[in-house]
């Protein structure tokens, strides 16, 4: 095995090779006249947090910053102010977060919960060893594509018009031998993955690494996908030693006990930083209508062609996409998938906002009188 990273870049700030720069020293000014020191969020455990500071790492409280958002939650990635000294040392506030992925917790509320927070790479992670499940990772796409507004759900994100940009990995290529059906596999997530880099990695041949070291040396990255994606080892490869356990998958679906169990930053000795966390069960939406339009991009532009400007796609004279799955244009999976995410999205949005509620309703009821109609319709002709 053989590859090689670009050189670290020099820098002056002790704490710029974390991502600090004149954009957050700008913000944190106000802090800075309090006498408050400035820090990133490296690790956070009941309560309480591993900053890295410019004097080195310390263990804070989040006592101070207890919000009743679980939105606003001290999170990995997050850069807060510090008081200068004290045993033990107290976080104060977060500083406002340019971008955040977020998903939704499996409670009856919906509340959103954020994984990772001013990212520039979202890498997820697919693991070649088992059959390549598209719905899934178009789940996590649509999630990914929609992390920029995630910032915003907070209400003081940083308006730097920033976005991460979403890479998929196909992890251990070195179980797929043959290059042609890597090749296949990796059109087929290209189909459904507009814009997005894909890329096959191992870590055992060293395949692709030179490539994804080159893009998580600038910036934050964040790995993500289900226990048993490799996402540990792909961590402990770019880190050049064993920093994350790492246990082995089942043969038979390839699933993994959640080996990393915290959400842990980690600086790369060739630039950049590292978000490696936990397998993730659920990938729950929250709030992604943009990214669910942007991963379906071409059912949109074929929807901006039906006759209805509401059309359900469903039974209506002039619908373009019904058309296009006719003449095997669309796939039915991919317009199944696209039908799944826009509902369950309307839902978890529906939940706070009382306009998609009363647009949800009128079309259940549009629904039911057409129903009906065509059920007295029926009658009349049999009569």
């Amino acid at each position: 095995m053989s590859f090689s990273f670009p050189p670290a870049p020099s820098s002056s700030h002790p704490l710029t090779p974390y991502g600090w720069d004149e954009d957050w020293a700008a913000v944190f000014s106000p802090y800075a006249e309090q006498g408050f020191v400035p820090g990133r969020v490296v690790r956070v455990d009941r309560g309480r947090c591993d900053v890295i500071t410019a004097d080195g790492a310390v263990r804070a409280d989040t006592a101070f910053v207890v919000p009743r958002d679980p939105m606003r939650i001290v999170c990995t990635g997050d850069w807060v102010a510090l008081d200068p000294d004290g045993d033990p040392r107290f976080v104060r506030t977060l500083l406002p977060r340019r971008t955040a992925f977020v998903r939704s917790t499996s409670s009856e509320r919906s509340e959103g919960q954020v994984l990772a927070t001013n990212i520039d790479h979202i890498a997820i992670c697919v693991s070649l060893a088992v059959e390549l499940d598209l719905g899934r990772l178009e789940r996590f796409l649509a999630l990914a594509l929609s992390s920029h507004s995630g910032a915003a759900l907070l209400g003081d994100g940083l308006d730097t018009g920033h976005r991460p940009e979403p890479v998929v990995l196909l992890t251990k290529a070195d179980l797929v031998p043959d290059a042609v059906t890597v090749s296949h596999l990796v059109q087929d997530v290209e189909a459904i993955a507009p814009g997005a880099q894909v890329l096959p990695v191992s870590s055992a041949t060293g395949e692709g690494l030179d490539v994804l070291g080159a893009l998580v040396s600038g910036g934050t990255s964040v790995l993500l996908g289900i226990s048993g994606a490799g996402k540990s080892t792909l961590a402990n490869t770019l880190l050049g030693k064993d920093v994350m356990e790492v246990r082995a998958a089942r043969d038979v679906d390839g699933k993994g006990r959640h080996t990393t169990t915290t959400r842990n930053l980690l600086l790369l000795p060739h630039g950049g930083v590292l978000i490696d966390t936990p397998g993730l069960r659920g990938v729950g939406l929250f709030d992604a209508g943009a990214g669910v339009e942007e991963v379906f991009s071409e059912i949109e532009e074929l929807a901006a062609r039906c006759r209805f400007h509401d059309c359900a796609h469903e039974s209506e004279p002039g619908c373009a996409v019904l058309g296009a799955l006719a003449d095997g244009v669309l796939p039915e999976r991919r317009l199944d998938s696209y039908r799944k995410l826009i509902r369950e999205n309307q839902r978890i949005v529906a939940k706070t906002d009382a306009r998609v509620r009363a647009e949800i309703l009128r079309d259940w009821k549009r629904k039911g009188a057409e129903g009906r109609a065509a059920v007295q319709a029926k009658r009349g002709r049999v009569r």
